[in-house]
């Protein structure tokens, strides 16, 4: 653990805990999601701030950050992807995601619309079925139901793990998740990669509110920026695929942490 996320977890200290229970009544029926880019530094500064306007952060096993694996599926040529990439407005991604600490392992297909929406459907899933979610019985039923793409032409593309924060203000009205830590693995090339310092922000908030966190944000002097996890992840471990697009972001994201990103 380095100097800046020994300061993170301290920091977290400041905030008072929210637990699973309690999330449940945080209902963002008009919801703007919003993402942003920051280092781990400038995350600590973040949080204290957040502490002095009564944000909370969510606990669960008696930690204020949880350990995720997210294993993104796709087609041999890597449709939802491309899909993604070439700015179509109705596409999908499926995933399986484990969270590290109490091992509950889901199946889940986030599908957004030509309105800019996003809905995610899921399913919990044996453990052993996160490498491949065909071998849990109640898979195939959520990808025939809510999948464009059928379960036979999908198979593992790009691993993800991170270390995940959230918070909730005080109102109940915004909810930030903070990923940190983020590294890759891509299951066809070999190729892995980590964002170093890097920190991806993703702010959703009920339209109909003031949002507290952007002005957080704002002060220090962090914008907001459109990146996916998953085609940032691809573009850096396969250097096969068209990517032109999400390059621009890689740059972005290196001149955020003023470091290279450097591939195995």
């Amino acid at each position: 653990m380095n100097i800046s996320q020994k300061m993170i977890e301290q920091t977290l200290e400041l905030l008072s805990p929210i637990h699973l229970g309690e999330m449940d009544s945080i209902q963002l029926m008009n919801r703007i999601d919003t993402k942003y880019l920051t280092t781990e530094q400038v995350l600590s500064e973040i949080l204290r701030d957040a502490a002095g306007r009564g944000y909370r952060a969510l606990e669960t096993e008696g930690t204020k950050i949880s350990s995720y694996d997210s294993l993104y599926y796709d087609t041999p040529e890597l449709q939802m992807f491309l899909d993604h990439h070439n700015r179509r407005l109705v596409r999908q991604k499926v995933r399986t995601r484990t969270y590290v600490g109490s091992g509950q392992t889901f199946l889940e297909i986030k599908r957004k619309n030509n309105h800019g929406r996003t809905k995610k459907k899921r399913t919990e899933i044996d453990p052993a079925a996160f490498r491949d979610f065909r071998t849990d019985p109640s898979a195939p039923a959520l990808l025939e139901k809510y999948s464009v793409i059928p379960a036979g032409r999908l198979s593992p593309a790009l691993e993800t793990v991170f270390r995940r924060i959230t918070l909730v203000n005080a109102a109940r009205t915004e909810r930030l998740t903070i990923d940190t830590a983020l590294c890759f693995r891509n299951h066809r090339t070999g190729r892995e990669v980590s964002l170093q310092d890097a920190v991806v922000i993703e702010l959703k908030q009920d339209g109909r509110a003031q949002s507290e966190m952007k002005e957080i944000l704002l002060e220090h002097r962090v914008k907001p920026v459109r990146v996916s996890k998953y085609c940032i992840g691809i573009t850096l471990t396969d250097t096969s695929v068209k990517s032109n697009r999400f390059k621009q972001k890689v740059r972005l994201i290196e001149k955020t942490i003023d470091k290279k990103l450097i591939t195995t």
